[in-house]
């Protein structure tokens, strides 16, 4: 058994328990396996036990690994910042996106996003933890772009993403959480197809599934840190 396999199977456990312990149904929480940085091969590897759902911060990178792997059932994450130019690519070659910000690129994936396929599922990313150092909107800012973003062809606005400000405490990571899962709640008042709370990473796990994340976002933990 490979040691990604025995990550995976680690990382699953984990959350289950975390599941367990917030009172959580079983399989409620989405794992989404990091490959940025990784090989192909470590994707394949991930795909045997199962994992199906992979995400990227680099349009670029990802759409290589896209090519070599064109052969598995994948659903493909771009979590990373996302520019006007790469819009196109993004629209016609991802399942989600995590990193939307703002209404003009909002409307050029809507441009590009190919009517034959399902619509591309956003998030919004909320700067929850007011960090300088991060990306996303201000949790003021939620309700209007998402009305916005919710009338676009082309995209199904699914809900909110987060990245926590470095070096919290536990205490202050849970607390910050649990105000994004508040704005998700507050979001569904008004838009009710908003399921996804995408938050927490290989350290912060359980403080995220207890708050109420639909979606983890696991890649040091899976594959390890060595990249390509």
């Amino acid at each position: 058994m490979s040691s990604i396999v025995e990550n995976l199977e680690q990382v699953m456990r984990q959350m289950r328990l975390a599941e367990q312990q917030s009172n959580r149904k079983p399989g409620s929480v989405k794992l989404l396996a990091v490959s940025k940085k990784h090989p192909s091969s470590a994707i394949r590897e991930a795909f045997s036990a199962g994992q199906l759902a992979f995400g990227e911060n680099y349009v670029q990178e990802a759409l290589a690994k896209q090519q070599e792997v064109q052969d598995l059932p994948l659903e493909w994450h771009l979590i990373g910042p996302l520019q006007s130019n790469k819009a196109k690519e993004v629209a016609q070659q991802f399942d989600w996106l995590h990193t939307l910000d703002r209404l003009k690129l909002a409307e050029k994936l809507s441009q590009h996003r190919p009517a034959e396929v399902p619509p591309l599922n956003v998030l919004l990313q909320v700067n929850i933890s007011q960090d300088p150092a991060k990306a996303g909107i201000l949790p003021e800012e939620i309700t209007s772009l998402a009305q916005q973003v919710a009338q676009l062809p082309g995209l199904q606005l699914r809900g909110l993403m987060t990245i926590l400000a470095l070096d919290l405490s536990p205490e202050q990571q849970r607390a910050d959480y649990m105000k994004m899962q508040q704005h998700l709640t507050q979001l569904q008042a008004i838009l009710p197809d908003c399921d996804t709370l995408s938050m927490g990473m290989s350290d912060d796990l359980p403080q995220a599934i207890a708050a109420g994340s639909t979606m983890v976002r696991i890649g040091t933990a899976i594959f390890g840190t060595r990249g390509i």
